[in-house]
């Protein structure tokens, strides 16, 4: 089991959380199944950046990013060097910490 530290982030996990997970499992997939509902417009399918997390610890031990993600985190609210969309960040075989942006930018939450 790999262990994720969230930090803390007033509207979805305010006292942060360690959660663990199994390798193979997206980052947006552990935070779902352990109730920390970080917004996923697009349901997982990378079309949008509202699950953009940045990584703090272990960002080097995820998937590589391909051009669709890379191309989607250009447009993310305070896109970092550590940045990717949890839904494609699949979890491997080291421990994470990651932080859940302040904002996000969804359309649709803000009647756009």
């Amino acid at each position: 089991m790999i262990n994720i530290k969230i930090l803390p982030h007033a509207e979805y996990c305010p006292k942060g959380k360690d959660i663990q997970v199994q390798r193979g499992t997206s980052i947006c997939e552990a935070l779902l199944e352990n109730q920390i509902n970080i917004e996923h417009a697009c349901e997982m399918s990378c079309a949008c950046t509202t699950c953009h997390v940045v990584v703090r610890e272990g960002f080097k031990s995820l998937n590589d990013l391909d051009e669709t993600e890379e191309d989607l985190l250009d447009m993310a609210w305070g896109l970092e060097p550590n940045s990717r969309l949890s839904c494609q960040a699949i979890v491997s075989g080291t421990d994470l910490v990651i932080e859940i942006p302040k904002y996000t930018i969804n359309h649709a939450k803000e009647n756009h």
